[in-house]
């Protein structure tokens, strides 16, 4: 086995897309970095590589700046942007350019994307990896068998019946599971600042939270994440005084608390 990129691994997933994940990727990392840690970001999402894009990072000549020959073979240089190291598929590939990859491809790349980057010393990596669980999800899992897991879901009985996939697929793994936020938790009304719910409730008893699942946390449905998104300026650096970003603030202090637990064995 080879030796962990970082003193803590976190892996974040979701059941399904479209809950959020990368942000949450994303700015709970900008929140490690500001409470004075050694950050990375491996963007691994395969199928949607955002991270860049999130970052304000273009690239439309892959791998010409990102590689540097080593002793050994290729070893790839993370760009940093905001006090954090970042390494993504989609410095792989033009752009606009679709994912077109045998199964094997991405199986050789998942393992250079953790194990080949010049990381430099990190107290935190975090990977965003693909939504589901079919085999690239199985394969980039069993490439991090020292990471901890943190779940992303939103407040729709198909994104918790999806999550729970996941939670089981981690489980047979023997994943470690940090616990689960829950994103888009309703709506503050622009008006009154009353909270408004977006989506129906999911029942007690169809919930990932039924299956003992930790909740870290939950953030609101809220403009300002996808407008710092598009704009290269994730909401914990662009707009540090709002909710959202002291929502990250305080998951980040979360996940830090979960990581300093030593984790459950069996007896």
């Amino acid at each position: 086995m080879k030796e962990a990129p970082a003193r803590h691994v976190v892996a974040v997933g979701s059941g399904k897309g479209g809950v959020g994940k990368s942000t949450i990727s994303l700015n709970t990392a900008l929140a490690l970095v500001e409470r004075g840690a050694k950050v990375g970001l491996l963007d691994a999402d395969f199928y949607g590589p955002d991270i860049p894009l999130m970052l304000g990072l273009k690239q439309t000549r892959p791998l010409e700046r990102w590689g540097l020959w080593r002793a050994g073979g290729m070893r790839l240089e993370p760009v940093e942007r905001f006090g954090l190291r970042v390494m993504s598929v989609g410095f792989l590939l033009a752009e606009q350019q679709a994912l077109a990859w045998p199964g094997q491809m991405v199986e050789f790349v998942g393992r250079q994307l953790v194990h080949d980057v010049e990381w430099g010393e990190l107290d935190y990596l975090v990977i965003d990896l693909p939504p589901g669980t079919a085999d690239v999800q199985q394969q980039l899992v069993r490439l991090l068998p020292l990471a901890a897991f943190l779940l992303v879901v939103s407040p729709q009985d198909v994104a918790h019946l999806d999550a729970k996939r996941l939670w089981e697929m981690l489980t047979s793994e023997r994943v470690r599971i940090l616990g689960a936020i829950e994103n888009m938790r309703g709506l503050l009304c622009p008006h009154c600042g009353g909270h408004v719910e977006v989506f129906p409730e999911v029942s007690e008893k169809r919930s990932l939270w039924r299956l003992g699942v930790e909740r870290l946390g939950e953030l609101p449905l809220d403009p300002a994440l996808t407008v710092g998104g598009d704009r290269g300026q994730p909401v914990v650096v662009g707009a540090p005084e709002s909710a959202p970003a002291e929502a990250f603030r305080a998951l980040a202090g979360r996940v830090v608390r979960e990581l300093e637990q030593p984790p459950l064995t069996d007896a």
